[in-house]
């Protein structure tokens, strides 16, 4: 395990011992101000973890091309090679 795995393991395990231990009798109330908070929380840590790990976005730009070879009995075939 990668140590970004082992922060967001850590991470989700908390926020489900602390739902679980705050958590009381299953109510129907349209109240979902303070999972909305946890959940923003979480996700702002857990991204600024990653981000300074180094874990951030990573754009790769490639240009390919095809480029003419020949095999041993002379035939031409297409490879493409990408820099």
């Amino acid at each position: 395990m990668t140590k970004a795995t082992k922060t967001v393991a850590a991470a989700l395990a908390a926020i489900t011992l602390a739902t679980a231990f705050t958590a009381s009798t299953a109510q129907a109330r349209p109240r979902f101000g303070a999972g909305l908070a946890i959940g923003l929380g979480a996700g702002a840590l857990i991204g600024a973890a990653a981000v300074s790990n180094g874990y951030g976005p990573v754009y790769v730009y490639r240009e390919c091309h095809y480029e003419r070879r020949w095999d041993s009995w002379g035939n031409r075939y297409l490879v493409k090679v990408c820099s």
